[in-house]
């Protein structure tokens, strides 16, 4: 029998609570009312059954639709990912001969390098001519179109192109077709969903940042206005020292890792890049050495995941071999009880905040110990929730240090009653240098973030679903109570290894599949396996018992 009208039929459900009934295919953004949302701000796409569509995508089945703005973080996404294919664009089009790669973040923008002919800079007339064809782009509001090309065809564009970043990156993947973003003439690798026209995107700056510039982003709470520049000038000089590093040895591109791995010369890698590791560490110690007549107090801070234990581990080996005997103290021993924590807006205890330490009984500690005096430290019983005092004593003899590590490490609240000069302070985070591809970076906060859902899984027994579900709370935290001090340090370290996150696919692939689709994190999931798509795994086999990625995969040969 004929199917009947009603049966032909889907329901779509909006955020307002609506239930719409249209006959396939319905394209997403027919259903808007209007072009802007509630809060004034351009619809930029749409989540369709918790996974991001652009406005132009057919709905054929039964869905809830919620559209997205660049207040939304799907949205913010979209729209930072919009401005780089803009970017690429103008620079293609102003100045077809020039290398240019955006390399990084920088405060709330990314670094990008710029070289025309034998000249490695940008001049400022030049950063003026390529903001200037954005401008123009913007003004004509062209469409941004999603093909599909056949392999065979996506790989003859891009050689033709001369885009061998695109190429090389496709040479170790097979697809039957081939997602790329198009706009009058210039396309690009589709790594996510982008804006359907330029017209929305006149939100950004370009900064002049020798030996490049920064593209500014807009501000995700003030999304039409572009947020103030920053200057970052530890991890700038981390981030280009590790660029240097990967041009060197012909990775800087996640195409040329997967070339190494298929190719034998992965495991020559892995070794120098723990080399690299080592001797930045040595490095680190020596520092402090050098200022061992005045430091006392070596305090190590970093956002989640970015490996501040192990490197606080090693840094202290690092200390004894230059004849130092530094003692560790650890601030989580000084947790108020668990009852006396303080909460968040959802009301779950928030072990992120400042109130969650004994500040008044740490910063008596801390004086006494830089004074020369005995204390009893607490330890901090985590399955009853209460603080112990159990007999122990310290007193630091005369050259020796003190290394803690903790979140707040870096806040002058905690340390307010050492004297500045009694401190080196050093921020930890995984700088990566990978690039997909020329104009698309590696987040380093998806590096830390794949790295949580494994020593999560490994560690703590949470599921991929609950790691990304805290994830939200843990990066206000880090907002609010690490970001803020990482421009006072006296070193900023960079964990990334540029190999990890070819091992840890193999780890996570699985954790992520069990992410559903009625899941409001799918999104997010689904962003992510695409994203390690473009990575060849490698065998955990192959990683030293010493390395900083076994605090996360386990098997590391220090204790936890």
């Amino acid at each position: 029998m004929p199917k009947t009208e009603t049966s032909q039929r889907i329901r779509i459900t909006l955020e307002d609570g609506r239930v719409l009934e249209r006959r396939p295919p319905v394209i997403v953004g027919d259903l808007l009312d209007s072009p802007t949302a509630a809060n004034g701000l351009e619809v930029l796409g749409a989540m369709v059954n918790n996974d991001i569509y652009s406005l132009s995508y057919p709905l054929d089945a039964d869905c809830a639709v919620r559209f997205l703005t660049a207040a939304d973080e799907h949205g913010w996404r979209m729209y930072v990912r919009s401005l780089c294919f803009l970017l690429a664009k103008a620079v293609r089009e102003v100045f077809p001969e020039a290398c240019f790669t955006i390399e990084h973040s920088l405060a709330t923008g990314y670094f990008c390098n710029f070289a025309l002919g034998e000249h490695n800079g940008i001049k400022p007339g030049q950063i003026h001519a390529i903001e200037r064809r954005m401008r123009e782009l913007v003004d004509a509001d062209l469409p941004i179109e999603r093909r599909k090309l056949a392999y065979t065809a996506a790989l003859a564009q891009f050689e033709h192109e001369r885009q061998l970043d695109k190429y090389h990156l496709l040479d170790f993947r097979n697809p039957h077709k081939v997602v790329i973003n198009w706009c009058d003439g210039f396309s690009d690798l589709a790594h996510g969903v982008v804006v359907e026209h330029t017209g929305g995107l006149g939100a950004f700056k370009l900064v002049p940042y020798p030996p490049g510039f920064v593209i500014q982003f807009p501000d995700r709470r003030k999304p039409q206005q572009t947020a103030p520049f920053r200057r970052r000038p530890h991890l700038f000089q981390i981030f280009q020292e590790h660029k240097k590093w990967g041009r060197i040895l012909g990775v800087s591109t996640v195409g040329k890792l997967n070339e190494l791995i298929v190719n034998d010369g992965i495991r020559d890698f892995i070794k120098i890049t723990e080399a690299l590791h080592e001797k930045k560490l040595a490095q680190l110690a020596d520092q402090i050495t050098a200022r061992r007549d005045q430091t006392r107090w070596v305090l190590i801070a970093g956002p989640s995941s970015s490996g501040k234990t192990t490197f606080a581990k090693r840094l202290t080996v690092q200390l004894q071999v230059n004849g130092l005997r530094p003692v560790t103290l650890s601030t989580d021993d000084y947790f108020v009880d668990r009852e006396h924590t303080p909460r968040d807006a959802d009301g779950q205890f928030d072990f992120e905040h400042l109130g969650a330490i004994d500040l008044p009984l740490l910063q008596a500690n801390l004086g006494k110990l830089d004074r020369g005096e005995e204390i009893e430290p607490p330890r901090f019983n985590f399955e009853a929730g209460k603080r112990e005092f159990r007999g122990e004593r310290l007193k630091l003899e005369e050259g020796q240090l003190v290394v803690i590590e903790g979140t707040h490490a870096l806040n002058p609240q905690l340390t307010a009653a050492i004297p500045l000069e009694h401190k080196f302070r050093i921020y930890v985070s995984a700088l990566t240098q990978l690039n997909l591809d020329c104009n698309t970076r590696i987040s380093t906060t998806d590096n830390r973030l794949v790295r949580r859902l494994v020593r999560d899984h490994q560690f703590r027994g949470h599921n991929a679903l609950e790691t990304l579900q805290m994830w939200p709370n843990v990066q206000r935290g880090e907002r609010r109570w690490i970001f803020p001090f990482q421009a006072a340090v006296d070193a900023a370290f960079n964990s990334a290894l540029d190999y990890e996150l070819a091992v840890l696919k193999l780890l996570v692939e699985p954790l992520l599949a069990g992410v559903k689709p009625t899941h409001p994190e799918y999104a997010e999931a689904r962003r992510l396996q695409e994203f390690l798509g473009c990575f060849l795994g490698i065998s955990d086999a192959l990683i030293p018992p010493t390395s900083l990625l076994r605090e996360f995969i386990g098997r590391s040969s220090f204790r936890y």
